[in-house]
This record gives C-alpha cells, sequence and structure tokens, in this order.
C-alpha cells in the first residue's frame, strides 16, 4: 500500500510539473523526441514526461534591437561611422527555432552587409541627406532576407551618421559660410522694404499735403466768393430799400454835403469841390430853414 501511495504521489508530482499555462503574447515549441511536435500558443497545456521537451519559449512582441556603429565607405571614398536600429518581431516561433543559428547575431551582420552595400552607392551629400531613402532600402532587404527565419522586419532607422573629423569641420565652415549669407540676403531684403516702405510713406505724406493744401485753397475761394456775393447781395438790398423809400434828389444832395463835411473834418490838405456847388448851397440853406423849424416847433 504505501508503494501505491508514494507512486500515486509521483504521478502527481510529475504532472503538475509538466503543466504549463502561456501567457499572452509568448509561444512554447515543444520536441517530443527530438523531433519538433508543436507550437503551444495562449492557454492550458500539458506535456509529457520524458518524451516532450520545450526548445524554445519565444515573445510574440515588436522587439528593438540597437546594434553599434559600422564603418561604411562612400561612393567618393569618405568613411564613416552608421548604427542603425531594427524592429522586428517573430511571426512564425517554428522557423525562428529551427531555421537559423543565432538568429539576433544573423539580423545584425545582414544589417550591416546591406548598409555597405546601399552606402557604397551613394556619395557623401547624397548620404547625409537620404536617410529615409536609405531606411527603406535596408528595410525591404532585411524583411525579404529574414522571412525564412519566420522574423518580420517592420521598420529600420539610421540613428546616426558619423563622417571623419575634417569632413566634420568643412561641414560647418561651409554651414557658418550659407547662414551667414542668408543672414546678409535677409538683411538687405529687410533694409530694402524699409527704403519702399519710407519712400511709400514720404510720396503717400506729399499726396496728403497737395490735397490739403488744394482743399485749403478751394476753401478760401468758397469763403471769398461767399463774401463778395453777401456784399453784393447787402449793397443791392440797400439800393432795393433806398428805392422803396422813394428817396428824393434833395436827401441825395444833401447825403452828398455830409459826406463833403466829412472830408473837411478829416486831415487832407485838399478839398475838391464840385461844379454844382451853388445847388449844394441852396440845399445846405433849405435844410438849415429846416432845421429852424423842427428847433421852433
Amino acid at each position: 500500500m504505501d508503494l501505491i501511495y508514494f507512486l500515486l504521489i509521483i504521478i502527481v508530482v510529475l504532472i503538475i510539473a509538466n503543466i504549463r499555462i502561456v501567457p499572452q503574447s509568448k509561444a512554447i515549441v515543444i520536441e517530443r523526441l527530438g523531433a519538433y511536435k508543436e507550437t503551444w500558443q495562449t492557454g492550458l497545456h500539458v506535456k509529457i514526461p520524458f518524451i516532450d521537451k520545450i526548445a524554445n519559449t519565444i515573445t510574440l512582441k515588436e522587439q528593438i534591437r540597437d546594434f553599434p556603429p559600422q564603418p561604411v565607405i562612400t561612393k567618393d571614398n569618405v568613411t564613416m561611422h552608421i548604427d542603425t536600429v531594427v524592429y522586428f518581431q517573430i511571426t512564425d516561433p517554428k522557423l525562428y527555432t529551427y531555421g537559423i543559428e543565432y538568429p539576433i547575431n544573423a539580423i545584425e551582420n545582414l544589417t550591416a552587409t546591406t548598409l555597405r552595400n546601399i552606402i557604397g552607392d551613394l556619395e557623401l551629400d547624397e548620404t547625409l541627406t537620404s536617410r529615409d531613402l536609405i531606411n527603406t532600402h535596408m528595410r525591404t532587404i532585411l524583411d525579404e532576407a529574414t522571412d525564412p527565419w519566420g522574423i518580420k522586419v517592420n521598420r529600420v532607422e539610421v540613428k546616426n551618421i558619423l563622417p571623419p573629423r575634417d569632413i566634420q569641420d568643412a561641414m560647418e565652415k561651409q554651414m557658418r559660410a550659407e547662414r551667414e549669407r542668408r543672414e546678409a540676403i535677409l538683411r538687405a531684403e529687410g533694409e530694402k522694404k524699409a527704403a519702399i516702405l519710407r519712400a511709400e510713406g514720404e510720396k503717400e505724406s506729399a499726396i496728403l499735403i497737395a490735397e490739403a493744401n488744394k482743399e485749403r485753397q478751394i476753401r478760401e475761394a468758397e469763403g471769398q466768393a461767399e463774401a463778395i456775393i453777401k456784399v453784393k447781395k447787402a449793397e443791392a438790398d440797400g439800393l432795393k430799400l433806398l428805392k422803396d423809400a422813394k428817396m428824393d434828389e434833395a436827401v441825395l444832395k444833401l447825403k452828398s454835403f455830409e459826406a463833403m463835411v466829412n472830408v473837411a473834418n478829416g486831415q487832407s490838405t485838399k478839398i475838391i469841390i464840385p461844379s454844382d456847388m451853388q445847388n449844394m448851397a441852396g440845399l445846405v440853406t433849405t435844410a438849415s430853414e429846416l432845421f429852424k423849424d423842427k428847433e421852433s416847433k
């Protein structure tokens, strides 16, 4: 009985030890007697003790590998160091396990050789300005080459491009000269625009001043014309009033005499006496009699 209990305990322990739970985004490759048996996906699985063996546990998530800089030579014989970042994902655990030995090292070496081939067809300036082209070519070549290994290359990025120090110094001087040239152009354009705006402002100011003078002269002329019209109108109204008042010749002569008196009282040293002074004397006598009659009354 004790032996039976012991055997049962051993069997239960073996069963428990061979139960596996595969988590999400994981896969397990199972071998039976040294040959591929199956691939366990997410869920609960039990393997046969001493017969089934876990060959590989693989993550199905996207992985990133940042490879160290690789020396490459451009078409114009410039040696540069370029490091790349590869984004890949395992799509077939069986092929990944049995397709190639050390697949990550294989991807690194394949990346280095592919990069050398691509850069060898480009000159220095093209290399520095064609990152997208390099990334696209490398991704296409790597994805096709790693397909038999159960690997999907999603993206390849050129991280750094490091030319020789003397090339970097020459590039910095060139960039500095280009910035200075752009600065000079911008300064000249700014001065040109400022001069144009200043000239346009002076032109508009002169136009406004001329228009203001023109308006002032028009207003003055209109004011003088209006004043002349009013004076003439006043004279016409005065003549009309005299006409309406029916003033006789005697009154007009009296007014003329008063005007002569005012002239005599002035500072003039010469007085011109009209030819009809006798008529005016008679008018003065008449006027004196009129005044006397008014006083006696």
